[in-house]
């Protein structure tokens, strides 16, 4: 086996003159302790369609993200707090939509902890938020950190929540996401963990994104109290690089994000350079990926960012890409804990293009050396940009020294991208090779990824081939019979606002949207203060839709409500959206047609004819090549030609502003041939 396309020999004379020699030796201190590789859920709504898969198929995924020895098993998951805003590709519901409100029913990443630590007890667990509910705001500033305390008791609520609903212990926790961090909030965030007895937590910040670098460790080596506070540094997309001030501080330094590329060849490529050369370039500890799986629809925004990728529930389709394998040929053969060996004496650059790092285990019996020899164009990350660099086919000899002078054999992995007609190849194992005197040879090619390691309990882990993949399935009907209260119902992408099941006496199951005031939101999305929540497909072109919708009869509803087709912008753009959106205010009887979700391509409008105020209203729209018309009741109001840019996208529906509002009986097909 070894004689294949890659050589691997044991060598018992000298190198050639002018070899390069690579020395793995513990002799000369340790390096770093090595804090694992990880994944993000969240940040948002990333793992939205991997909720409702086929139990078994839902069940195989989970092996490949999590179970030790199958395929990327992980060793971090990393969770959005939800904060009720868009963040990113979707919403994700906050435990407290008010000071009174608590509830830990809400959302999925408590599922998918429970889930990651049935597979991996010991996986370790890290929040962090992207939005905050708007409750937390003072009025008039978009700030989180003006009541630090009230915030800071907020998040340790969930953290609480964790542990007594599902005995989930949280091990990190972030502050906020890409965001300038505060000091005060930082330093109080610290002391309300301890006072409640959450010593354990540990803070990771300012999970800042690149433009903010590692400016906060200047401040940490001058503020002694904000460097009690913060026990670990993340930043976002550092192109495997930290600063003097970073190492000064003597805290470990992580890519607490990174990656964010799609998951082809060249993502895998991408992947397996960062997780080698962030500890070479950076002596950055734990490398954490965004996002864990690609499971949202395919065109919202960074379409299969994902370490691999399920997006269509209804099928069962998935697909284990090439990052799952990148992640196993570290994370199978290492634990976290472990050290890395010190630059020139285990870890550093091949003379030839590419890395290697090398991390034993705290008794020092194990070895694992991992090398990669991505090139340029082939593993570029879809941020930072890459400097210029060649990679090219090498010999590497390497030198086991002090206690693993006596290795007698390693095993083999190796995984080979090919960017022609061959095949590529993924974790493979190739057996053993004897060490003679300490000493191995490796011929590596171009876009590589070798492991040597003593470790014997590696697997490339598999299971049967899932369902093929499908279109979203038409006709679609749902009355939301079939849900417990508070769950967010399936297929239903939230943009803005929040969207779950609630029963109402003798009407039964609902879906009301929640969210009653605007979020400290992450990005732009909430910007037109309405919610709006997407089924289906991108390329629904010919649709029509029937809701029943009704206002609560409280304060708290909402102004109006809204029914749309070939919406064709989602995620933190959704405020761009083009489509056909009928606007209906049941208290006025009035109705607007725009063709943008910000009424700026007016359409038409009059009145509804006699409407329920707040009871139950049905409205309908329906789009056939470039005419539209809607009904209210049963009464027809308008047939329009829709805008030519007006194509295709998603069926949508929302409240024309935050507040309460209930949707019911909802019917997706083609449309009647009267159109």
């Amino acid at each position: 086996m070894l004689g294949l396309l890659i050589c691997l020999v044991a060598f018992a004379q000298s190198p050639r003159a002018g070899a390069e020699i690579y020395t793995v030796d513990d002799g000369y201190c340790l390096g770093r302790l090595f804090d694992g590789i990880g994944a993000i859920s969240g940040g948002g709504a990333t793992s939205k369609l991997l909720v409702n898969y086929p139990d078994t198929q839902r069940r195989e995924i989970l092996d490949y993200l999590f179970k030790p020895n199958f395929g990327s098993s992980l060793q971090i998951l990393k969770v959005e707090i939800g904060g009720d805003g868009q963040s990113t590709d979707g919403t994700e519901s906050s435990h407290m939509h008010s000071p009174e409100d608590e509830n830990y029913r809400r959302g999925y990443e408590w599922w998918l902890m429970v889930e990651a630590k049935k597979r991996n007890p010991a996986i370790k667990i890290y929040a962090l938020s992207w939005a905050f509910p708007g409750w937390l705001n003072k009025e008039g500033q978009r700030n989180p950190y003006t009541y630090a305390n009230v915030t800071a008791g907020y998040v340790i609520k969930w953290i609480q929540g964790a542990h007594t609903h599902y005995g989930i212990s949280v091990d990190y926790v972030g502050i906020w996401n890409e965001k300038v961090y505060d000091r005060n909030y930082v330093i109080t965030l610290r002391r309300e963990l301890d006072r409640a007895g959450l010593h354990h937590v540990l803070v990771v910040a300012p999970d800042a994104p690149l433009i903010n670098d590692w400016k906060i460790c200047p401040d940490i080596l001058k503020d002694p109290e904000l460097a009690k506070a913060v026990n670990i540094v993340g930043c976002h997309y550092p192109g495997t690089l930290t600063t003097t001030a970073a190492i000064e501080t003597g805290k470990p330094l992580w890519a607490s994000e990174d990656y964010s590329t799609f998951n082809d060849l060249s993502g895998g490529g991408c992947w397996a350079r960062i997780l080698n050369q962030n500890y070479v370039n950076g002596n950055i500890t734990a490398t954490i990926a965004w996002n864990l799986i690609a499971s949202y629809y395919d065109t919202l925004p960074y379409t299969r960012e994902g370490l691999m990728t399920a997006e269509t529930p209804w099928s069962g389709h998935y697909v284990v890409e090439s990052p799952i394998w990148m992640t196993a040929h570290t994370t199978q053969f290492t634990e976290i804990g472990w050290s890395y060996l010190r630059h020139r004496y285990g870890s550093g650059h091949l003379a030839g293009g590419g890395s290697y790092v090398s991390l034993t285990s705290p008794d020092r019996n194990q070895l694992t050396i991992v090398l990669e020899t991505m090139s340029h164009d082939h593993s570029q990350c879809i941020r930072p940009p890459l400097p210029e660099y060649n990679v090219t086919k090498q010999d590497v000899f390497m030198q086991l020294k002090g206690n693993f002078a006596n290795i007698s054999s390693l095993q083999v992995w190796r995984s080979a991208l090919k960017f022609g007609d061959a095949s590529s190849e993924f974790f493979q194992n190739h057996g053993e090779i004897k060490v003679v005197d300490g000493r191995v040879k490796l011929q590596l090619n171009v876009d590589e990824l070798v492991t040597l390691t003593t470790v014997t309990t590696g697997n490339k882990g598999s299971h049967p081939d899932p369902p093929p993949d499908t279109e979203f399935p038409l006709p679609y009907k749902e009355d939301f019979e079939n849900y417990v209260e508070d769950m967010e119902p399936y297929n239903f992408a939230q943009q803005t606002g929040v969207f779950e099941v609630h029963s109402d006496g003798n009407h039964g199951n609902m879906m009301r949207q929640m969210v009653l005031q605007i979020p400290i939101y992450w990005c732009s999305a909430e910007k037109l203060n309405l919610a709006i929540t997407m089924i289906g497909s991108e390329t629904w072109s010919d649709i029509a839709i029937i809701v029943d919708a009704r206002l609560p009869s409280n304060t708290s509803a909402a102004e109006g409500y809204f029914l749309a087709a070939r919406v064709n912008q989602g995620g933190c753009w959704v405020y761009q959206s083009r489509g056909v959106f009928i606007f209906v205010d049941p208290v006025r009887e009035m109705f607007a047609v725009y063709g943008s979700i910000d009424k700026t391509v007016f359409l038409a409008e009059g009145s509804t004819g006699t409407m329920t105020s707040h009871g139950w209203n049905t409205l309908s729209l329906s789009l056939k090549s470039t005419w539209a018309n809607g009904s209210v009741n049963g009464r027809m109001l308008f047939n329009v030609t829709v805008p030519e840019e007006t194509s295709n996208g998603f069926v949508g529906l929302g409240t024309t502003s935050w507040g309460y509002a209930d949707f019911d009986n909802i019917y997706i097909d083609n449309p009647g041939s009267h159109l």
